[in-house]
């Protein structure tokens, strides 16, 4: 098989991956308050999900650089998904709900890790590899659209499940290559040391993106006069930008991936600062398009910067998790803060930590000793 289908084999795994997930996450806070009317409730079923999918994706990813094996661990993931996602239209109240939503964690965990690095490894020219990446954004696009289109809370989950079977019809066409087997003692723990600086800036500010995403649904739909469909237009202009520029990123914005990284970082800021000032649904759309450029500047930085000097599905799976871990805090922090001082105050602690997290990112190294991988 050509490189050049390989690649396009791989776009569709990862749009079809990145969709079944987008459709449900944008609207789970509407979800969960039609099952609990707790704010509080609501932050730990939410932050349910990614607490399940830490402990997936550190455990399956490391697997994966151990055996060498990545396509095996994309495919179980699919089908596993295409059921607990599925099984998400049979919860009637908070506790299947939350039950269901850490089924879905631990599954999508399985093939995070082994999908980009896959993905990694079959770009010949890896400044093409982040064409490919670019689909992730894309997938959130079409997820978020679709979940606005059906506009039911029962029914985007089916839909949602459809998209993982056809994220794994995509990806039996796919090569079983084989990675050299990482097995060297201590390796999770010698990443995490060397790029300790680059995992803490990550875990501060998706803790305050995790944050602002618990209540931003809500916010839209109670305060700023939006309905459900309103929410999908939101959301949309962060992953077509975020789209964009991860394509970009394959031929023209030609800077190091750690510079890529601390931008993203700090410009998120803004997004946050501005957001204070929305009086109307639409008013939000021109922020979450500069947080899509942020996103895809961190996340192609981080994930790639990680890949060129370390064992690739293990530090993209640390990576993942640290993302994972902030959506676990964030959401109960933002319980916990809407509950006791209202929406509002969520967005000035989301600004005050990643401003942290910013200057955190500053003594990130642009060079690690490489690890064999």
């Amino acid at each position: 098989m050509g490189r050049f289908a390989v690649n396009n084999y791989i776009r569709c795994a990862t749009f079809f991956q990145n969709s079944g997930l987008g459709m449900i996450f944008v609207f789970m806070p509407i979800i969960a308050k039609e099952a609990t009317v707790s704010i509080f409730e609501i932050g730990i079923i939410i932050a349910s999900f990614s607490f399940a999918q830490i402990l997936s994706e550190l455990y399956f990813g490391r697997i994966s650089d151990r055996y060498g094996r990545r396509l095996l661990f994309i495919r179980v993931g699919f089908v596993a998904c295409a059921v607990t996602f599925g099984l998400h239209y049979l919860a009637e109240d908070s506790a299947t709900l939350l039950v269901a939503r850490v089924g879905a964690g631990i599954t999508y965990g399985i093939m995070t890790p082994a999908m980009l690095a896959y993905a990694y490894e079959a770009g010949r020219e890896k400044k093409k590899v982040a064409s490919v990446v670019s689909f992730h954004a894309l997938g959130w696009l079409a997820g978020i659209a679709a979940a606005g289109i059906t506009n039911d809370t029962k029914l985007i989950f089916l839909v949602a499940a459809g998209l993982f079977v056809a994220g794994f019809i995509a990806s039996t066409q796919l090569p079983d290559t084989r990675a050299r087997p990482e097995r060297a003692p201590g390796t999770t723990r010698g990443i995490i040391s060397r790029n300790r600086y680059l995992f803490l800036a990550l875990l501060l500010r998706h803790i305050g993106a995790a944050s602002v995403w618990t209540v931003l649904p809500l916010m839209i739909t109670e305060q700023l006069g939006g309905q459900l469909y309103h929410i999908s237009i939101v959301y949309v202009s962060n992953t077509l930008t975020a789209f964009v520029i991860m394509t970009l990123m394959a031929s023209r914005i030609q800077i190091s991936h750690i510079t890529k990284f601390k931008i993203g970082i700090g410009m998120t800021t803004f997004v946050f600062v501005g957001l204070l000032f929305v009086t109307e649904w639409w008013q939000a759309m021109p922020f979450m398009a500069l947080v899509g450029g942020t996103w895809a500047f961190l996340y192609i930085g981080g994930n790639f910067h990680l890949m060129e000097h370390n064992p690739k599905s293990t530090s993209t799976g640390i990576f993942s998790s640290t993302i994972s871990i902030a959506t676990v805090i964030g959401p109960v922090t933002a319980g916990t803060i809407a509950f006791a001082y209202g929406y509002s105050t969520v967005l000035y602690f989301a600004i005050a930590i990643i401003v942290v997290a910013f200057l955190v990112s500053l003594r990130a190294p642009y060079k690690n000793a490489t690890i064999a991988n």
